[in-house]
């Protein structure tokens, strides 16, 4: 009987079992034609153990840990599941947007050390109407898309910028479309990423980027660690207030390297009074996303079993 092995992280396959059965099987051997996978590295080393393998099904949306070459030179299914998190991470971005706007962890942090005769009046001087603060959102698909509508509910002035989205697409969103990253960047108050992890990508917020970025600009990040050089790169800017806040999900490196951001945030160095906020990696999560993920998953890793087209097919 053909078998689906998972890879990696789920301990308790419950969900996987009551859709796979036993096409389930907990062991890699021959019989193994489907994966599923979560972080684990999937490249020729890996497969060697799989000789009868025909797809690859991650559970998440990213699939940089997949040697995509590799699994195409083999005629490999790759997909993966980006239908179940997007309201989960849609909202967890905006929660930072609003945070920013709004100076819920500035004021959180400087108000310890405000007099009782001062208390009231200690406000941040520069923080702007809603509906006069401009976001740009880089990439405008299933969750920038998202985050553009419920930002326009909240009445900011929304900004897209996506090569490969077709034109008249900002119609359907209600919102203004830019023809440049740089035409963006020096528009904005609060940037934020919406875009894959891939060759084009890796990298691309780096020290220009943030130089191009407006005075007193933010950035946002839910969508892959990445996308960003480093940490670092942050460092002068926050402390000059070329940056206002940097809100990040994710990280080039998770959990992060020690660097000199790392260690000021960890301190809880004063400088940075509330203005960087990190998560680590879990935008995606609510109780149902994650069941759904793995629901979805399985129904597909099914669907190849079956020969029955796969939804999401990367390749």
């Amino acid at each position: 009987m053909s078998k689906v092995f998972i890879t990696d992280y789920i301990s308790n396959p419950d969900i996987e079992r009551s859709i796979l059965g036993d096409y389930l099987t907990d062991k890699p051997s021959d019989s193994v034609e489907v994966l599923l996978v979560w972080h684990e590295c999937i490249n020729e080393a890996f497969c060697m153990q799989f000789p009868n393998l025909r797809g690859v099904v991650r559970y998440g949306v990213g699939y940089d840990n997949l040697d995509i070459n590799y699994l195409k030179s083999r005629n490999i299914i790759v997909c993966n599941t980006p239908d179940y998190g997007t309201e989960e991470v849609a909202d967890t971005t905006m929660a930072m947007i609003l945070n920013i706007v709004r100076g819920i962890t500035r004021y959180d942090f400087l108000c310890r050390e405000f007099s009782d005769g001062t208390w009231q009046e200690n406000t941040l001087k520069f923080l702007k109407r809603t509906s006069d603060t401009v976001l740009g959102i880089i990439g405008a698909g299933r969750i920038g898309g998202s985050v553009a509508l419920r930002a326009q509910a909240l009445r900011l002035k929304v900004l897209i910028y996506d090569k490969y989205k077709e034109r008249g697409y900002e119609k359907l969103l209600g919102v203004k479309r830019v023809e440049s990253l740089d035409e963006l960047l020096e528009a904005s108050d609060i940037v934020s990423l919406h875009i894959p992890l891939n060759e084009e990508t890796a990298g691309m917020v780096d020290e220009k980027f943030v130089e191009n970025m407006r005075s007193g600009a933010s950035l946002v990040n839910t969508a892959r660690g990445k996308i960003v050089k480093d940490l670092d790169i942050f460092y002068k800017p926050l402390r000059s207030g070329h940056l206002a806040s940097v809100a990040l999900d994710v990280l080039p490196d998770e959990p992060p390297k020690d660097c000199a951001l790392i260690r000021a945030w960890k301190a809880r160095e004063h400088w940075l009074e509330g203005r960087l906020i990190i998560n680590p990696h879990t935008a995606y999560y609510s109780t149902r996303a994650f069941v759904e993920m793995r629901e979805k998953a399985a129904q597909n890793a099914m669907r190849i079993l079956k020969n029955i087209q796969p939804f999401n097919q990367i390749y």
